[in-house]
């Protein structure tokens, strides 16, 4: 268990708060922000959040992991600051449009507050963890670290779509919630504010029951009922061009400060996370990784239908500094002080599910891991063994009117996040199931998955889904990770496809067992493949889909799989309630 922050710092007995400072942009648009100090004259570093979901809401405090009371008592200037054209600051709302230039002169002014130390670090999570690297990007000189948790950084394969296919569910959610205040900022009489905001709730309240099943998909109605502001519309949420003012991808070259970057392995941003933490390294800056077994919005034990054991929560002591926040703020306080200690553990720190233990590494990936291919067998096996010459294909019929339901996994915005038991999803006939014998020892998984099938189609364009899975003794089957890849390669072609499932780390336990599913859709986290290779049509078809299992078409698994020897962590075990 880690050392608290609170016995090396000292503690102010008190904080001064002034709300809705202002700070005024290149152009002229005034921002405003709350500001929390330490009693005392300083000077202070500085850390900046900014924030589209209210200053001085609870609702950012989720991604944030942050109290800015307790953050100004332990010896920071807290700013918290509205984005353009939210709540109490001015301009037009135009979603991740700004943040870049904005940033840059936030940075700047916040380093000129009275008491601070001129050196400014940065916070939050999501929409504000992004905020953060296209402030970095611009290079403020002010600006000395920043700690992402849990953002993008190829928002094409992780916020808006992924393999293809288009992430509706984050779309139009977050834009329908979003779109509250941005109403009551529109020039509108009462009554017409009463009866929009009356219509928002309605459409935002049946988003599961009709508004994400509206079609064509590629510009559902709900959202052109409404026009609220998107981060892209549906139509181009695989378009290069018009995703690039939100892309960290292909910029990491312009950051060059430390970064600490914070995931989940349940979240929608995971691989932006990896991804962030990776291309750092390699470009030779400083960089941390921590992953814990959280969602985008759940931080505590239980995540989903699994508890994790108490040292699995982000506010648990159960790193060198203490909490997550501890850690943050012990990095954050090396590069904006001259008098704390450098950062000694090792720069990545993973939570490894199943012994449920959190654990240093070196490196990311393992470079000791090792690739098990598992073949998927006609009959539903899973199993190392070589697949046979000649096999017959496993078949489904995929009806985008009735589509496999999301049911846990990354979701950001809908119930159902994390592990939870598949039972329901794995009985419909639309599902391929390939399950391995009961392990007679424990074997570890930690790294990247990517799953390798044999398909055709009878449809010119479809998706396809899989998924890993543990299998406990009592029969419950439960999530790891998944993917999906849409194609548009015509019918009834035999092709090689490659899906990536990002990354885990999970000790299947002996007396558990290894699945995979397989399947063509999972809504409405992504929008159905209408089998037409037109999405932006109202007309659908059902498509015959086939897997083959024969040593020339084979399909299978490739798992990082760690040697049992070799991993020895750095943390207690603690069990599973």
């Amino acid at each position: 268990m880690g050392t608290a922050m609170n016995a090396e710092f000292e503690v102010t007995a008190s904080v001064q708060v002034e709300f809705d400072v202002p700070a005024r942009m290149r152009d002229g648009v005034v921002l405003r922000a709350d500001v929390y100090r330490p009693s005392g004259d300083g000077p202070w570093p500085t850390l900046v959040v900014r924030t589209p979901y209210n200053k001085g809401g609870a609702a950012d405090n989720v991604w944030n992991g942050f109290s800015p009371t307790e953050v100004a008592r332990k010896g920071f200037i807290m700013v918290i600051q509205d984005v353009r054209g939210r709540y109490a600051s001015d301009g037009e709302w135009e979603p991740l449009r700004h943040e870049g230039p904005d940033g840059f002169d936030t940075i700047a002014w916040a380093a000129q507050l009275a008491g601070s130390n001129g050196r400014v670090g940065m916070v939050g999570g999501s929409y504000c963890g992004n905020t953060q690297w296209q402030a970095a990007i611009q290079q403020p000189p002010a600006l000395k670290a920043i700690t992402p948790l849990m953002t993008w950084a190829e928002p094409r394969e992780a916020l808006v779509a992924r393999g293809g296919a288009t992430q509706i569910s984050v779309i139009a959610s977050w834009s329908l919630a979003a779109g509250f205040d941005w109403l009551s900022r529109q020039r509108l009489t009462a009554d017409e504010v009463t009866a929009r905001v009356t219509a928002l709730i309605e459409d935002f309240n049946n988003l599961e029951k009709d508004g994400y099943w509206g079609l064509p998909a590629t510009e559902l109605p709900a959202l052109r009922r409404h026009r609220t502001p998107v981060f892209v519309q549906p139509n181009e949420a695989n378009d290069v061009d018009a995703t690039q003012h939100m892309r960290v991808a292909g910029s990491h070259t312009r950051v060059q400060i430390p970064s600490l970057n914070s995931g989940g392995w349940f979240d929608t941003c995971l691989q932006g996370t990896i991804d962030s933490y990776t291309t750092m390294r390699d470009l030779g800056q400083e960089t941390r990784l921590i992953i814990g077994p959280w969602t985008h919005v759940d931080f505590g034990n239980r995540i989903g239908a699994q508890d994790f054991g108490i040292m699995s929560s982000r506010d648990a002591g159960a790193h060198p500094n203490g909490s997550w926040s501890d850690e943050v703020l012990a990095f954050l306080r090396g590069h904006l002080t001259d008098d704390a200690p450098a950062m000694s553990s090792a720069p990545v720190r993973i939570f490894v599910m199943g012994r449920n233990e959190w654990r240093d590494e070196d490196s990311w990936p393992l470079q000791r891991s090792r690739t098990e291919r598992w073949h998927l067998h006609a009959g539903g096996g899973l199993t190392t063994a070589e697949l046979p010459v000649e096999a017959e294909p496993s078949e489904i019929d995929y009806d985008p009117a009735n589509p496999v339901p999301t049911y846990g996994g990354p979701m950001a915005v809908t119930p159902g996040r994390g592990p939870y038991d598949q039972a329901l999803v794995e009985s419909r006939p639309d599902v391929l199931v390939f399950t391995s014998e009961v392990l007679e020892e424990d074997l570890e998984v930690t790294g990247p998955i990517r799953v390798r099938l044999h398909v055709a189609s009878s449809a010119p364009s479809t998706d396809w889904v899989a998924r890993l899975c543990v299998v406990y003794p009592d029969g419950r089957s439960l999530n790891l990770a998944d993917g999906i890849l849409r194609i548009d390669s015509g019918a009834d072609e035999v092709q090689e496809i490659e899906i990536d499932l990002w990354s885990t780390s999970n000790v299947f336990l002996a007396g558990h067992r290894i699945r995979v599913q397989v399947t063509n859709s999972c809504f409405p986290r992504w929008d159905r493949n209408l089998n037409t290779g037109d999405q932006r049509g109202t007309e659908f078809v059902t498509a015959r889909q086939r897997i083959y299992h024969d040593a020339n078409r084979p399909s299978y698994i490739d798992l990082p799989v760690v040697p049992e020897e070799n991993t020895a962590g750095t943390t207690p075990s603690v069990e599973t309630a």
